[in-house]
């Protein structure tokens, strides 16, 4: 397997892999986005899910309760003390066959104690990417939308996988927004 270069995302971006495409990398005023040299930096939408408390609800991934969450639309968000958000990205992903994806945070929030979690995208995945982020400092950090979140790096493997995500119909297969966890 090999880490694929800017060329390569440019020339498979611009057949559908990734819809907005960025084929540069914005970055005045706003914490960058766009392609880089080995990689993605999304963006995170303006459509945030914050972890409260009120409804003194219990996380369960076998019985998720909805009403773990406050849904916020906004052009930043706080994510309170040690707490967690969902988000989605404002890109669309058709990931090839051939394909793998693995997600690490920008280190412009890593510095303010934001983590950002998302599971790799398998051959032949496609839709909306779920965005997990955790505040891990004991003070509110604010999170802005339509800006990077995180970068995405795309490793190609020397053959195509025998069963890709959409073989085995995915339960996250072509999601839209923010999809909570499925059994």
């Amino acid at each position: 397997m090999a880490i694929k270069s800017d060329r390569w995302i440019r020339e498979h971006a611009l057949k559908g892999m990734i819809e907005p495409f960025s084929e540069k990398q914005v970055r005045d005023g706003v914490v960058s986005y766009g392609l880089s040299s080995y990689g993605y930096d999304l963006r995170v939408s303006d459509e945030f899910r914050i972890f409260t408390n009120v409804n003194s609800a219990i996380v369960d991934p076998k019985h998720f309760d909805e009403r773990s969450f406050v849904e916020v639309h906004a052009e930043s968000v706080l994510v309170p003390p040690n707490s967690f958000a969902l988000a989605r990205s404002v890109e669309y992903f058709r990931i090839p066959r051939d394909v793998l994806t693995i997600c690490v945070g920008k280190s412009t929030y890593a510095r303010c104690g934001i983590i950002v979690n998302v599971t790799p995208f398998e051959p032949e995945w496609e839709g909306f990417v779920t965005l997990e982020i955790s505040n891990t400092t004991p003070l509110p950090a604010r999170v802005y939308a339509n800006e990077g979140l995180c970068q995405i790096l795309f490793f190609q493997s020397d053959e195509v996988c025998e069963i890709s995500y959409a073989d085995r119909k995915g339960k996250y297969q072509k999601q839209q927004g923010i999809v909570l966890p499925k059994l």
